[in-house]
């Protein structure tokens, strides 16, 4: 029985290489060419490797009115060691790709005349995000950090983050020093 055990959670524990894991869109997401209102969508997927077994992996995409392409908005350690920022930010027309593997779910989505409201604030609590250049895993700052900060300066969104986004608690300890 023992061995069994083990075996098994070897074989769990062994994950897809980050390299080959599927980024196809999930196709939940509005797609831009035809939805032409303001859209804000929050999504999380379950993080990589054993860490999605706690974990999810939150992000932002942002599609202003008439826009042809979502900005995508996410925290991420890998090259934070060696200078580069944590906050990414890109242009795409599927902002609801999966995240190395796991399908993403909408935690949030506005559209319409709101979401227009919104997103000048959002991108400015976004030029504000006080935890740029750092990332720990746990407690954070770290990629659920960030939407739930977001989420505390924009408090019209109404966000309510999953419980499993780790580091979000993180986000009300900004300026406690």
């Amino acid at each position: 029985m023992l061995i069994t055990l083990v075996i098994v959670t070897i074989t769990a524990c062994k994950s897809t290489n980050w390299r080959t894991a599927s980024r196809e869109p999930a196709g939940i997401a509005p797609k831009p060419m035809v939805e032409k209102q303001a859209v804000i969508e929050f999504y999380a997927a379950d993080a990589f490797s054993w860490r999605g077994w706690f974990a999810v992996h939150t992000w932002i995409a942002i599609k202003e009115q008439n826009a042809d392409k979502y900005t995508v908005y996410e925290v991420m350690g890998w090259g934070v060691d060696r200078g580069r920022s944590a906050l990414r930010e890109y242009k795409t027309e599927t902002p609801d790709r999966y995240w190395f593997g796991a399908k993403p779910e909408k935690i949030l989505s506005v559209q319409g005349p709101k979401a227009a409201l919104l997103i000048p604030k959002i991108k400015h609590a976004i030029a504000q995000y006080p935890w740029k250049s750092e990332y720990t895993l746990f407690p954070g700052p770290n990629s659920n950090t960030f939407p739930a900060w977001v989420g505390l300066q924009v408090p019209e969104l109404g966000l309510d983050m999953p419980f499993s986004a780790l580091g979000s608690g993180y986000a009300d300890t900004a300026g406690e020093d």
